[in-house]
């Protein structure tokens, strides 16, 4: 931490989604089931009980998670980049390796990296080694 929690508006979606279904759907059901087992009787070795608790503290924390990282969201939208002829925050950029393999990545906020879409993290050393480059720039 200690960096700022930039995100494109995709990646803000996504999250709002998450957080919107987590609060409104998932943890309200798992509630339900939770009722529904303690009613049964004898908690200490109702199964139904003893995991949706367990899957109730799960979802609190992902929760609370999800919610300190919306709020110090701060929300870089790629389409508003002026410069073009530099790599940013949001760039999709095709670099070739030392062996000369090419890759192509998209610079995103923590939140979003995902390696097997090509999209990496704007603090991961790949993507702070092609910050501000230039096409044909040798980083």
């Amino acid at each position: 931490m200690g960096e700022p929690n930039y995100i494109s508006p995709v990646g803000l979606e996504r999250i709002r989604r998450e957080f919107e279904w987590l609060q409104k759907g998932e943890r309200p059901r798992i509630v339900r089931e939770v009722a529904w087992a303690a009613s049964l009787g004898d908690r200490s070795e109702n199964a139904e009980y003893i995991y949706g608790k367990k899957r109730l503290r799960e979802i609190d924390s992902r929760i609370r998670f999800l919610t300190k990282r919306l709020e110090s969201a701060e929300v870089v939208d790629p389409h508003r980049q002026k410069n073009r002829d530099q790599v940013f925050f949001g760039a999709t950029v095709t670099y070739a390796d030392r062996d000369g393999t090419e890759k192509t990545v998209t610079i995103v906020g923590i939140d979003e990296a995902d390696l097997d879409q090509g999209q990496v993290s704007w603090v991961s050393p790949i993507a702070r080694a092609l910050m501000k480059a230039h096409e044909g720039d040798v980083v």
